[in-house]
Protein backbone atom coordinates (compact mmCIF):
# COMPACT_ATOMS: atom_id res chain seq x y z
CA UNK A 1 0.00 0.00 0.00
CA UNK A 2 2.60 2.72 -0.82
CA UNK A 3 1.88 5.93 0.00
CA UNK A 4 1.85 9.53 -2.27
CA UNK A 5 4.35 10.51 0.47
CA UNK A 6 6.79 8.10 -0.54
CA UNK A 7 6.13 5.36 2.39
CA UNK A 8 5.77 1.81 0.54
CA UNK A 9 7.82 0.07 3.87
CA UNK A 10 7.57 -0.47 7.20
CA UNK A 11 9.11 -0.61 10.29
CA UNK A 12 9.79 -3.34 12.97
CA UNK A 13 6.79 -2.73 15.71
CA UNK A 14 5.23 -5.57 17.12
CA UNK A 15 3.78 -6.70 13.99
CA UNK A 16 7.38 -7.36 12.40
CA UNK A 17 8.96 -8.62 15.41
CA UNK A 18 6.02 -11.27 15.82
CA UNK A 19 7.49 -12.23 11.87
CA UNK A 20 10.72 -12.50 13.00
CA UNK A 21 9.75 -14.93 15.92
CA UNK A 22 7.73 -16.89 13.73
CA UNK A 23 10.84 -17.22 11.04
CA UNK A 24 13.46 -17.67 14.45
CA UNK A 25 11.49 -21.15 14.64
CA UNK A 26 12.90 -22.35 11.54
CA UNK A 27 16.42 -21.88 13.85
CA UNK A 28 15.23 -24.20 17.05
CA UNK A 29 16.41 -27.58 17.80
CA UNK A 30 19.60 -27.30 15.56
CA UNK A 31 23.19 -27.64 16.71
CA UNK A 32 24.97 -23.95 16.95
CA UNK A 33 28.71 -24.80 15.41
CA UNK A 34 29.90 -21.20 15.36
CA UNK A 35 28.93 -17.26 16.73
CA UNK A 36 30.15 -14.23 14.81
CA UNK A 37 29.72 -11.07 16.62
CA UNK A 38 31.84 -8.74 14.20
CA UNK A 39 30.10 -5.92 16.08
CA UNK A 40 30.97 -5.33 19.71
CA UNK A 41 28.98 -2.11 20.12
CA UNK A 42 25.73 -4.21 19.19
CA UNK A 43 26.31 -6.48 22.06
CA UNK A 44 24.62 -5.17 25.14
CA UNK A 45 25.44 -5.59 28.86
CA UNK A 46 27.32 -9.04 29.79
CA UNK A 47 27.46 -9.69 26.20
CA UNK A 48 29.99 -9.93 24.30
CA UNK A 49 31.72 -12.13 21.59
CA UNK A 50 33.67 -15.14 23.37
CA UNK A 51 31.13 -15.11 26.59
CA UNK A 52 28.45 -15.45 23.61
CA UNK A 53 30.59 -18.35 21.43
CA UNK A 54 31.42 -20.28 25.17
CA UNK A 55 27.65 -20.19 25.87
CA UNK A 56 26.40 -21.09 22.62
CA UNK A 57 28.24 -23.37 20.57
CA UNK A 58 26.99 -26.77 21.02
CA UNK A 59 23.48 -25.92 22.35
CA UNK A 60 20.29 -25.05 20.44
CA UNK A 61 17.88 -22.97 20.56
CA UNK A 62 14.17 -24.18 22.24
CA UNK A 63 11.87 -21.90 21.97
CA UNK A 64 11.60 -17.95 20.43
CA UNK A 65 9.33 -15.50 22.40
CA UNK A 66 8.11 -12.30 21.93
CA UNK A 67 7.39 -9.70 24.41
CA UNK A 68 6.56 -6.35 23.15
CA UNK A 69 9.62 -5.66 20.49
CA UNK A 70 11.76 -7.82 21.94
CA UNK A 71 12.62 -11.13 20.47
CA UNK A 72 13.45 -14.11 22.83
CA UNK A 73 15.77 -16.75 22.20
CA UNK A 74 15.96 -19.55 24.75
CA UNK A 75 18.86 -21.70 24.71
CA UNK A 76 19.48 -25.93 26.03
CA UNK A 77 20.97 -25.23 29.28
CA UNK A 78 21.64 -22.20 28.62
CA UNK A 79 21.06 -18.40 28.49
CA UNK A 80 17.90 -16.39 27.01
CA UNK A 81 19.33 -14.76 23.61
CA UNK A 82 17.44 -11.04 23.87
CA UNK A 83 17.10 -9.36 20.25
CA UNK A 84 15.93 -5.65 19.68
CA UNK A 85 15.78 -4.47 15.75
CA UNK A 86 15.24 -0.57 16.56
CA UNK A 87 14.07 1.08 13.04
CA UNK A 88 16.18 -1.06 10.81
CA UNK A 89 16.90 -4.46 11.95
CA UNK A 90 15.84 -7.58 10.45
CA UNK A 91 16.29 -11.12 11.11
CA UNK A 92 17.25 -13.77 8.05
CA UNK A 93 17.21 -17.14 8.49
CA UNK A 94 18.58 -19.51 6.03
CA UNK A 95 18.75 -16.57 3.25
CA UNK A 96 14.88 -15.83 4.26
CA UNK A 97 13.87 -12.65 5.54
CA UNK A 98 10.23 -12.66 7.56
CA UNK A 99 9.72 -9.13 6.05
CA UNK A 100 10.96 -7.21 2.89
CA UNK A 101 11.89 -3.63 3.02
CA UNK A 102 12.08 -1.27 6.10
CA UNK A 103 11.16 2.17 6.04
CA UNK A 104 14.09 3.59 7.59
CA UNK A 105 16.11 1.56 5.87
CA UNK A 106 18.42 1.66 3.00
CA UNK A 107 16.97 -1.12 0.21
CA UNK A 108 20.16 -2.57 -0.82
CA UNK A 109 21.78 -5.28 1.74
CA UNK A 110 25.23 -4.60 2.85
CA UNK A 111 26.89 -7.46 4.75
CA UNK A 112 28.62 -5.18 6.61
CA UNK A 113 25.52 -4.51 8.46
CA UNK A 114 25.05 -8.10 9.50
CA UNK A 115 26.01 -7.37 13.18
CA UNK A 116 25.68 -10.73 14.29
CA UNK A 117 25.00 -14.38 13.45
CA UNK A 118 24.83 -18.19 14.38
CA UNK A 119 25.98 -21.22 12.20
CA UNK A 120 24.72 -24.62 12.65
CA UNK A 121 25.56 -27.80 12.14
CA UNK A 122 23.96 -28.37 8.52
CA UNK A 123 25.63 -24.78 7.45
CA UNK A 124 22.26 -22.74 8.09
CA UNK A 125 22.82 -19.55 9.57
CA UNK A 126 20.49 -16.97 11.86
CA UNK A 127 21.28 -13.31 11.12
CA UNK A 128 20.40 -10.10 12.84
CA UNK A 129 21.05 -7.19 10.03
CA UNK A 130 21.00 -3.58 11.15
CA UNK A 131 22.12 -0.62 8.82
CA UNK A 132 21.68 1.99 11.43
CA UNK A 133 23.00 -0.09 15.13
CA UNK A 134 19.96 1.23 17.09
CA UNK A 135 18.93 -2.52 17.79
CA UNK A 136 21.26 -4.73 20.11
CA UNK A 137 21.84 -8.45 20.95
CA UNK A 138 22.04 -9.00 24.97
CA UNK A 139 22.02 -12.30 27.70
CA UNK A 140 19.07 -12.90 29.71
CA UNK A 141 17.54 -9.41 29.23
CA UNK A 142 15.47 -8.09 32.23
CA UNK A 143 12.00 -7.86 31.01
CA UNK A 144 10.70 -6.63 34.41
CA UNK A 145 10.47 -3.30 33.28
CA UNK A 146 8.21 -3.95 30.52
CA UNK A 147 4.41 -3.35 30.38
CA UNK A 148 1.99 -6.51 29.35
CA UNK A 149 1.84 -7.02 25.44
CA UNK A 150 -0.23 -4.83 23.35
CA UNK A 151 -1.96 -7.88 21.84
CA UNK A 152 -2.88 -9.51 25.26
CA UNK A 153 -3.81 -6.14 27.34
CA UNK A 154 -6.94 -5.82 29.04
CA UNK A 155 -8.60 -2.98 29.37
CA UNK A 156 -8.48 -2.34 33.12
CA UNK A 157 -4.66 -2.78 32.64
CA UNK A 158 -4.88 -0.28 30.04
CA UNK A 159 -7.01 1.87 32.11
CA UNK A 160 -4.35 2.13 34.72
CA UNK A 161 -1.60 2.07 32.16
CA UNK A 162 -2.98 5.82 31.88
CA UNK A 163 -4.43 7.06 34.85
CA UNK A 164 -3.63 10.04 36.51
CA UNK A 165 -0.88 10.68 33.55
CA UNK A 166 -0.72 14.48 32.27
CA UNK A 167 1.35 12.95 29.62
CA UNK A 168 0.26 13.01 25.73
CA UNK A 169 -1.70 10.00 25.05
CA UNK A 170 0.36 9.14 22.56
CA UNK A 171 3.91 8.73 24.24
CA UNK A 172 1.80 6.46 26.73
CA UNK A 173 1.11 4.41 24.21
CA UNK A 174 4.31 4.46 22.78
CA UNK A 175 5.95 4.00 26.47
CA UNK A 176 7.26 0.43 26.20
CA UNK A 177 6.97 0.43 30.42
CA UNK A 178 3.07 1.21 29.97
CA UNK A 179 2.51 -1.33 27.25
CA UNK A 180 4.99 -3.37 24.86
CA UNK A 181 5.10 -3.22 21.36
CA UNK A 182 3.36 0.05 19.92
CA UNK A 183 5.38 1.95 17.71
CA UNK A 184 4.79 4.87 15.99
CA UNK A 185 2.82 3.90 12.88
CA UNK A 186 0.34 1.81 14.73
CA UNK A 187 -0.10 4.41 17.67
CA UNK A 188 -1.44 6.74 14.98
CA UNK A 189 -3.58 4.68 13.07
CA UNK A 190 -5.16 3.42 16.82
CA UNK A 191 -5.82 6.83 17.69
CA UNK A 192 -7.30 7.81 14.46
CA UNK A 193 -10.11 4.54 14.54
CA UNK A 194 -11.08 5.98 17.97
CA UNK A 195 -11.19 9.27 17.45
CA UNK A 196 -8.91 10.64 20.00
CA UNK A 197 -6.20 13.17 19.37
CA UNK A 198 -2.56 12.31 20.25
CA UNK A 199 -1.69 15.70 22.39
CA UNK A 200 -4.38 14.95 24.78
CA UNK A 201 -3.52 14.05 28.33
CA UNK A 202 -3.63 10.33 28.26
CA UNK A 203 -4.93 10.84 32.17
CA UNK A 204 -8.26 12.44 30.82
CA UNK A 205 -9.58 9.69 28.92
CA UNK A 206 -13.35 8.52 29.97
CA UNK A 207 -14.15 5.27 30.99
CA UNK A 208 -16.41 4.95 27.72
CA UNK A 209 -13.06 6.30 25.90
CA UNK A 210 -11.07 4.26 27.68
CA UNK A 211 -13.45 1.33 26.59
CA UNK A 212 -13.27 2.47 23.05
CA UNK A 213 -9.42 3.14 22.68
CA UNK A 214 -9.04 -0.42 23.83
CA UNK A 215 -11.27 -2.13 21.66
CA UNK A 216 -10.02 -0.38 18.33
CA UNK A 217 -6.12 -1.27 19.95
CA UNK A 218 -7.09 -5.21 19.60
CA UNK A 219 -8.82 -4.76 16.37
CA UNK A 220 -6.05 -2.79 14.98
CA UNK A 221 -2.94 -5.31 15.89
CA UNK A 222 -5.53 -7.99 14.09
CA UNK A 223 -6.46 -6.49 11.52
CA UNK A 224 -2.55 -5.00 10.64
CA UNK A 225 -1.26 -8.63 11.44
CA UNK A 226 -3.76 -10.10 8.56
CA UNK A 227 -2.83 -7.54 6.50
CA UNK A 228 0.66 -8.31 7.30
CA UNK A 229 2.20 -5.00 8.96
CA UNK A 230 2.33 -2.26 10.84
CA UNK A 231 2.43 0.16 7.38
CA UNK A 232 -0.61 -1.37 6.42
CA UNK A 233 -3.34 0.90 8.20
CA UNK A 234 -6.33 2.38 6.79
CA UNK A 235 -4.46 6.14 7.75
CA UNK A 236 -0.73 5.51 6.18
CA UNK A 237 -1.14 6.25 2.80
CA UNK A 238 -2.16 9.99 3.67
CA UNK A 239 0.42 10.45 6.55
CA UNK A 240 2.06 12.59 4.32
CA UNK A 241 1.54 16.74 3.37
CA UNK A 242 -1.11 17.44 2.34
CA UNK A 243 -2.72 13.71 3.28
CA UNK A 244 -6.78 13.93 3.83
CA UNK A 245 -8.46 11.90 6.73
CA UNK A 246 -9.83 8.86 5.13
CA UNK A 247 -13.30 9.10 7.27
CA UNK A 248 -14.30 12.91 6.59
CA UNK A 249 -11.89 13.96 4.12
CA UNK A 250 -10.26 16.99 6.28
CA UNK A 251 -6.40 17.90 5.79
CA UNK A 252 -4.44 16.19 8.18
CA UNK A 253 -2.42 17.43 10.67
CA UNK A 254 1.48 16.76 11.59
CA UNK A 255 3.02 16.79 14.90
CA UNK A 256 5.59 16.27 17.14
CA UNK A 257 4.76 13.78 20.12
CA UNK A 258 7.17 12.40 22.37
CA UNK A 259 9.99 13.13 19.20
CA UNK A 260 7.89 11.22 17.14
CA UNK A 261 5.81 12.39 13.38
CA UNK A 262 2.00 11.92 14.15
CA UNK A 263 -0.89 12.69 11.51
CA UNK A 264 -4.35 13.07 12.82
CA UNK A 265 -7.63 14.37 12.03
CA UNK A 266 -8.32 17.67 13.91
CA UNK A 267 -12.26 17.62 13.63
CA UNK A 268 -13.09 13.69 14.50
CA UNK A 269 -9.88 12.92 16.75
CA UNK A 270 -10.54 15.21 20.35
Amino acid sequence: MPSPGGYPRRVPELIEVERYRTLAVEALGRKIVAVDSPDTWFLKGAADGPVLSGLLVGRQFTDARRIGKLLLLDVADGPVIGLRFGMTGSLRVDGNDAVEELLYSPTRRDAAWDRWSVTFADSGRLVVHDPRRLGGVSLDPDVSGLGPDATAIGAAALATAFSGSSAPLKARLLDQSRIAGIGNLIADEVLWRAGLAPLRPAGSLSPAELRRLHRHLIRALSDLTTRGGSHLGDLMPERHAGGICPKDGTTLMRTTVGGRTSWWCPVHQV
